[in-house]
């Protein structure tokens, strides 16, 4: 079910210019995370870091530039687009296909020293609540004391109120840059449906969603309840490091002791 490098390049070319209409200060998210890793593997001889939902690579090629002496394991379940990533990606990382979330998923990760972080963007807001609360104690229990997870998504904040104002402030800043892509998700998803190369692997993630149905998030978990879900998951420290609109790069850092059990607050 592989594809060819000529049209992994053009799909994931695609998919970079679709992902702008989405991604507020889409580049500058990136480099963002990477600077959080700069900081905590400042001294590290051979980061090992984890992409988490990393698609088409997008993520992990931008940290394979920045770390050339990183190992990068990404972690997808989808799998037309792992074929994208492998393919036009190759260097980059060693791609895992595995459901993040599910019982014992970071087996499939083939991991023998402990993580240094492990990041993601505009992956996990599928993950229903226990499924999240899953994924972050499983993150935690592979990183190294003073490790980190960060992950950069769409947040609703607390309050409506707030959440009308941020959504529609990433709208407009969407709109000013990337809004002018050609192309948004759905089309980017129906273009590929009529390219025969691709045919066997979409077949292949027709039927890995079929088993799956209902197992998806609303998206809706909240930047404080996501920081609480962290904190309950063994994170000794949670802060969000930048922000535009309901886009924000939340970080959850390790204690020095591990991912020791969090307190309980009465």
């Amino acid at each position: 079910m592989g594809v060819s490098m000529g049209t992994a390049r053009a799909w994931v070319e695609r998919w970079e210019r679709q992902q702008e209409r989405y991604a507020v200060d889409r580049e500058e998210r990136f480099t963002v995370i990477a600077d959080v890793v700069e900081h905590v593997t400042a001294g590290c001889a051979r980061p090992l870091l984890l992409d988490l939902g990393c698609g088409p690579g997008s993520l992990a090629a931008r940290l394979a530039a920045r770390f050339p002496h990183a190992e990068i394991v990404a972690a997808d379940m989808d799998p037309l687009l792992l074929e994208l990533g492998r393919t036009h990606h190759a260097d980059a990382a060693r791609y895992v296909d595995t459901v993040i979330g599910e019982e014992g998923w970071t087996g499939a990760l083939g991991l023998r020293r402990p993580l240094d972080a492990a990041l993601s963007t505009t992956a996990l807001h599928y993950l229903p609540e226990p499924a999240l609360l899953r994924t972050y104690r499983s993150v935690a229990s592979l990183l190294r004391p003073g490790g980190v997870l960060v992950n950069g998504d769409h947040f609703t904040p607390d309050a409506t109120p707030c959440a009308d104002l941020t959504a529609h402030l990433g709208r407009r800043r969407a709109e000013r840059t990337g809004g002018r892509a050609p192309e948004d998700w759905r089309s980017w998803w129906d273009a590929a449906a009529r390219d025969p190369e691709l045919a066997d692997l979409l077949d292949e993630r027709s039927r890995r969603q079929a088993t799956r149905a209902g197992c998806g998030g609303d998206g809706q978990v909240t930047v404080s309840r996501h920081a609480e879900l962290l904190r309950r998951a063994g994170f000794a420290h949670v802060a969000p490091v930048w922000q535009f609109g309901d886009s924000t790069v939340l970080v959850a850092i390790m204690g020095e002791t591990g991912g020791l059990p969090a307190p309980v607050r009465t």
